[in-house]
């Protein structure tokens, strides 16, 4: 019996990774806003500026916090099962806000001068991407926050849940590089194809990108890195596995 022993230490290589992570999230912000600010004249949300809100939003809610909502599971692998939850769909629902405000400005962006919406590969990913993410975290908060929700069900559906906020986490960066893509060929079209600073800082963004995915995607796909459950979450399972299933504990 594990009573009475103390907390295990998280596993070797787990804390490497994470710090990694967030090195590269934060890199993330950084290289974006370097871009925004030394190549297309800043950040503003009135006037011509407004459409760079989009991109910094988009980064930091649906790349960023919504990476770290993920792991969240593997950093505070000891805590209580309920604040873990609590955080977890706290930073789902702060990146939920921060990208509508990124929707909501180039939206606006395109009314002030006049652009067509919806009609790229990339508004089409992205606006998925935000409906099926919002949609998620509704049913993550009716399924696993709220106490109505029979346990056969939650055991049911955590499965979707789980695979479809990688899924979507995925939809998200791919999403960004077409958009980084897009943007480069209506700001720089002449000029990209001889390497420009701007053309490499961007192409360095979207690699750091998909680096910061890769890693987030290791750390929850290493099965030995999942949080173990606590004694009373194993008794509730057990309980609930004896009633449904005719099963003893042991067995």
């Amino acid at each position: 019996s594990m009573d009475g022993a103390p907390p295990p230490a998280s596993p070797a290589g787990l804390s490497a990774y994470v710090v990694v992570s967030q090195l590269l999230g934060l890199t993330l912000l950084a290289t974006t806003g370097a871009w925004l600010g030394r190549y297309r004249g800043g950040v503003a949300w009135h006037g011509l500026l407004q459409f760079n809100v989009h991109p910094l939003c988009m980064v930091l809610g649906m790349v960023f916090l919504q990476g770290d909502a993920l792991l969240v599971y593997r950093v505070f692998r000891h805590e209580a099962k309920r604040s873990t939850k609590a955080l977890h769909a706290l930073l789902h629902g702060l990146a939920l806000v921060i990208a509508l405000v990124g929707i909501i400005a180039v939206f606006e962006s395109h009314r002030t001068k006049g652009i067509p919406d919806m009609y790229s590969l990339h508004s089409w990913c992205g606006m998925a991407a935000f409906v099926l993410y919002l949609l998620q975290w509704l049913l993550g908060c009716g399924f696993f926050l709220l106490p109505g929700a029979s346990f056969s069900l939650r055991s049911r559906y955590k499965a979707q849940h789980i695979f479809f906020g990688i899924a979507l986490f995925a939809l998200s960066i791919a999403t960004c590089l077409l958009g980084i893509t897009e943007m480069l060929l209506f700001n720089i079209r002449d000029s990209y194809s001889h390497f420009v600073p701007e053309g490499v800082l961007a192409n360095t963004l979207g690699v750091l990108l998909v680096a910061f995915g890769l890693v987030v995607g290791y750390v929850l796909m290493r099965d030995d890195w999942k949080r173990p459950p606590l004694a009373e979450e194993l008794a509730l399972s057990m309980d609930f596995k004896t009633l449904t299933e005719g099963e003893s504990p042991g067995g």
